[in-house]
């Protein structure tokens, strides 16, 4: 007889016994039943995904929210993809695609690397994939083993680390300073670099910092390079249009390193195509292909409609996204101003992208009634449950003492979120 189903004489003493004797049998079934995959426990959910789902939450309890946390412009897609998108629909673009990507999207994608980085590419060197995180997972995936270092300056995009994890590599960060905008420098590159060294990421624009390198600074990490010729270098250039300094410089230009660059790129913050979920990977045709192997398993082709609608957005007109940007400069010269205005808050302007990440332990210890503030972490929490303004931890970020707080909203609620965060800080003794 099953234990959970037994019974006893009313006059045993074990009947007061076996109610929790068999409570605690079904529980313990219940947790060999929901015993998940160790491989959980090597990475996290990303802090950024998580600020926008507390937001989230607190809206539906009817507070108003201002998000100032997820990296999405509040543009709409261009008017000229759209109707590309629809017109696929009515011509029926609705089977699967080849994992790689459709070949005049590679085509296109070659293209757009011609326009406007002066790199030579063939579709054999592109892949086309859903979203620039699954061309980064690919790209990793595809070239780290277990054991092998990942070397990432610091800030950097919070899937970094965990992608890298993921794959069992090692991280190994290496912290930049605000006084040189968050920039790695060569003597630090070369002092990271090591034999064991397979892959070296880094962003530019650069999600949370905005610093951009120039083509000197880019010319000093290459010098490093090449003393280490077995290190991949993946270059992620999602933020490209996002410039506010001018010329987008790519470390892809340098021939005798272009074997080895791996230039991750997509549509969603240059064109507003966000929920599209499409990315790129430029690379050497062997990593293209190791990528197609991992792609083919996971997910295969990208969305059909998605991809038509690409061809259009990299091969035309990109006058909406440079009037995209004009408004991006606009809102930051006034986050730069709102900023300066609150005593001790210290910063490096961005150069690109659409964040700004203010030093914010000079709040670390202050208090608010019974609230103490110990790290970023309790910062962007009293932000979010006291002037309701989501932001990001710069722990996530690898960078403890700041906070990211984007300007990718309307300047309205630019305005708004940061006079309550004003006030909020203004609390704070």
């Amino acid at each position: 007889m099953p234990i959970a189903n037994c019974k006893l004489p009313t006059f045993s003493p074990l009947n007061y016994i076996l109610p929790y004797f068999c409570a605690f049998v079904k529980a313990s079934n219940r947790q060999n039943i929901m015993q998940l995959s160790t491989r959980l426990q090597l990475f996290n959910e990303p802090e950024t995904l998580k600020m926008a789902k507390l937001g989230r939450e607190l809206r539906a309890k009817g507070f108003d929210v201002i998000d100032l946390s997820l990296g999405e412009p509040d543009f709409d897609t261009p008017e000229h993809i759209k109707e590309s998108a629809k017109k696929a629909i009515d011509d029926n673009w609705s089977h699967y695609t080849p994992v790689a990507g459709y070949p005049e999207l590679r085509e296109a994608v070659c293209h757009k690397l011609k326009r406007d980085n002066g790199l030579e590419y063939k579709p054999e060197n592109i892949i086309v994939s859903t979203g620039a995180k699954q061309s980064l997972a690919n790209v990793v995936l595809a070239t780290v083993s277990k054991g092998d270092e990942v070397v990432i300056p610091t800030p950097y995009w919070v899937t970094y680390s965990e992608i890298v994890k993921l794959g069992e590599g090692v991280v190994k960060l290496v912290s930049t300073s605000i006084d040189n905008k968050y920039k790695i420098t060569p003597a630090q590159l070369e002092a990271a670099l090591t034999d064991n060294t397979r892959l070296f990421i880094f962003s530019s624009p650069c999600n949370p910092s905005g610093s951009v390198y120039s083509k000197k600074e880019l010319e000093g990490l290459a010098d490093v390079f090449r003393k280490f010729p077995k290190v991949f270098i993946l270059s992620d250039e999602i933020y490209e249009y996002i410039n506010f300094v001018g010329k987008h410089e790519s470390i892809g230009q340098f021939a005798d390193l272009k074997d080895r660059v791996i230039i991750i790129n997509g549509l969603s913050k240059g064109f507003a195509m966000t929920g599209y979920r499409l990315g790129f990977v430029a690379a050497h045709p062997d990593v293209v292909k190791a990528c197609e192997k991992l792609q083919g398993q996971f997910t295969s082709g990208a969305n059909s409609i998605t991809q038509r609608a690409a061809i259009t957005a990299l091969t035309t007109d990109l006058r909406p996204t440079m009037e995209m940007v004009e408004e991006f400069g606009r809102r930051k010269k006034r986050v730069m101003e709102l900023m300066d205005a609150i005593p001790g808050l210290t910063y490096a302007e961005p150069d690109g992208a659409f964040y700004v990440f203010p030093t914010i332990s000079q709040y670390f210890g202050k208090k608010n009634g019974s609230e103490t503030i110990n790290d970023a972490d309790d910062l962007c929490m009293y932000l979010l449950n006291s002037a309701h303004v989501s932001t990001v931890t710069g722990r996530a970020f690898g960078e403890p003492a700041c906070i990211r707080i984007s300007f990718a909203n309307s300047m309205e609620k630019i305005e708004t979120g940061w006079k309550r965060i004003t006030e909020a800080l203004g609390k704070l003794v």
